[in-house]
């Protein structure tokens, strides 16, 4: 089986759960989800630092997931000085066949999408602002930009046509 890897990034609260959520709906039984929150928080308990445990854990289950799983989807804020060579790593490992994607919101457009998510009661606009990291692109060939004027409809329907070529 040749799997696909689409990894997922950008700012707390962009959208980029909703998306690796509707993917994994959309392509079905046995499409591999790896949460950076799910990981880190929920599973280890780790503060998000230099060198934090989920950094390997992230790598080795998405590795797991090669050659058993169409698609393996990993996605989070993974921020590109943490997380960027195990990334990096990453697309080396499943030969290129890596589509990337990153949420390159305006931070008010981010204040209104999180406000229309399920988490607006986990944490508010000051969090949103502390951990805000504009444009912390990964750099890699064919990275996507996902922009403020692309809803959630727009963003599946382009990562779905960009995975059928």
């Amino acid at each position: 089986m040749e799997s696909k890897l689409i990894i997922i990034r950008g700012n707390s609260g962009s959208g980029k759960t909703t998306t690796a959520n509707s993917l994994q709906n959309h392509f079905g039984h046995g499409t591999l989800l790896v949460s950076q929150d799910v990981v880190r928080r929920d599973m280890l308990k780790v503060h998000d630092s230099e060198g934090n445990l989920s950094i390997d854990l992230i790598r080795q289950i998405a590795e797991y997931g090669k050659d058993r799983c169409e698609f393996v989807i990993v996605e989070g804020i993974l921020y590109k000085s943490r997380y960027g060579e195990m990334l990096n790593n990453l697309i080396q490992f499943y030969n290129q066949e890596t589509f990337t994607y990153y949420f390159d919101l305006s931070f008010e457009e981010t204040v209104i999408r999180h406000n229309s998510s399920s988490k607006k009661m986990e944490f508010g606009e000051d969090s949103l602002r502390v951990w805000w990291n504009p444009k912390d692109y990964l750099g890699v060939n064919g990275e996507t930009i996902l922009t403020n004027n692309m809803s959630q409809n727009d963003v599946l329907k382009l990562i779905i046509n960009q995975l059928k070529k």
